[in-house]
């Protein structure tokens, strides 16, 4: 038995559960959230706690089902607190400016970069160089952070672009420590 998979979710108050056929759909105060899940797990909502149980102990199945015990929590935890990445820019001139729902990116090109947030993730600035995307959906919120981290990661040998905040980028010595007199 997956020792994830196995765990029930426990549903708060302000949260409801419904399962439909292979689809579980989350409601809460942050939103409504939907899964489309495997056919060979069966979900059940009973007591306040939702199960995820397989049919056989198949390979396959055993992975999904610990899968797709997390994706429920997940949506339940989004629903009710929300997931929230914080990206920080190093380098001078660097901004960041919020227009409309969507962000505009000085980083060193000759061009501003325009990002638009997928569906349900809102972006907020502060300072001209942190960055707050936050949302209910987790991997809808990591996408749109490593969207824009994409646009200029970070440098290794000067430390320069866009990080995750608390990232540690290592460094690479320059060409100049390999030379010895």
């Amino acid at each position: 038995m997956s020792r994830i998979g196995k765990l029930p979710i426990p549903i708060p108050g302000n949260v409801t559960v419904a399962v439909q056929e292979h689809t579980v759909t989350v409601k809460g105060p942050r939103g409504t959230l939907a899964l489309a899940f495997n056919e060979a797990l069966t979900v059940e909502v009973l007591e306040g706690k939702v199960t995820v149980t397989r049919a056989s102990d198949q390979k396959e199945h055993r992975a999904l089902h610990g899968l797709t015990r997390s994706l429920i929590a997940n949506m339940v935890t989004g629903v009710t607190e929300g997931f929230q990445k914080s990206l920080e820019m190093v380098g001078v001139g660097y901004r960041a400016q919020e227009a409309g729902g969507k962000l505009n990116l000085t980083v060193g090109y000759s061009h501003p970069v325009e990002i638009e947030p997928l569906e349900g993730v809102s972006l907020a600035v502060e300072a001209n160089t942190r960055i707050t995307v936050a949302g209910p959906d987790k991997q809808r919120v990591g996408e749109t952070a490593a969207r824009i981290r994409r646009v200029r990661p970070p440098n290794v040998y000067t430390g320069k672009g866009i990080r995750y905040q608390g990232e540690q980028v290592r460094r690479k010595a320059g060409k100049a420590a390999g030379r010895t007199r």
